[in-house]
């Protein structure tokens, strides 16, 4: 499947209020909460992130998948949403695909994990993911429902971003002075021990 996702996350500070509020907005829970393991690859020089892309395998609810996104064409691909093109399909051996990736000449160059469950209301999704580094919401669908749907969260413009997960660990290392190279959850508990 090829299309374009468009995006924002917001940090969440009460967890099960924002799930109550996004069912009192008539969504509904697609994927209960499931464990996510992330790897991304890349060549050793990082050649893809120097063009803005990504390869990942996604481990999910049973499920795996892998992802390339890129920059739309002609822009850099964020203003007040994220936007890129994405090229994912569920496979049904995850273990070969890396094989495939490592003899394509990519290796792995970083992990994420987080606890995320999934609402949709029939036009875009929200999910809620639960991160070493703190609660984190996605809101994923048209910029105009984008928008409708975070100020009926009540959240605001400036609480918004377009970063990546590996965008806000890099911050949150720098924060608080952290040497975790992965976004997992025992390289953080060991990080800030």
């Amino acid at each position: 499947m090829v299309g374009i996702e468009t995006e924002i996350k917001f940090a969440v500070d009460e967890q099960a209020r924002l799930e109550a509020r996004l069912l009192e907005l008539g969504f509904r829970l697609e994927t209960r909460r499931s464990f996510e393991s992330n790897v991304l690859y890349d060549t050793a020089d990082r050649s893809l992130r120097a063009r803005r892309e990504l390869v990942r395998i996604r481990e999910y609810a049973g499920r795996t998948i892998v992802t390339h996104k890129r920059v739309p064409p002609g822009g850099v691909g964020e203003d007040r949403h994220k936007h890129r093109v994405e090229t994912e399909t569920e496979v049904a051996d995850g273990a070969a695909i890396e094989g495939i990736l490592r003899a394509a000449g990519l290796e792995a160059v970083f992990r994420y994990e987080k606890w995320r469950t999934e609402y949709g209301d029939g036009r875009g999704h929200c999910v809620v993911d639960e991160t070493p580094i703190g609660v984190y919401a996605e809101l994923e669908g048209e910029p105009e429902w984008i928008d409708s749907v975070a100020a009926a969260l009540g959240v605001a413009q400036e609480a918004r971003t377009t970063q990546s997960y590996g965008r806000l660990f890099e911050a949150w290392r720098e924060r608080v002075g952290a040497a975790a190279t992965d976004l997992t959850f025992a390289a953080v508990a060991a990080a800030v021990e």
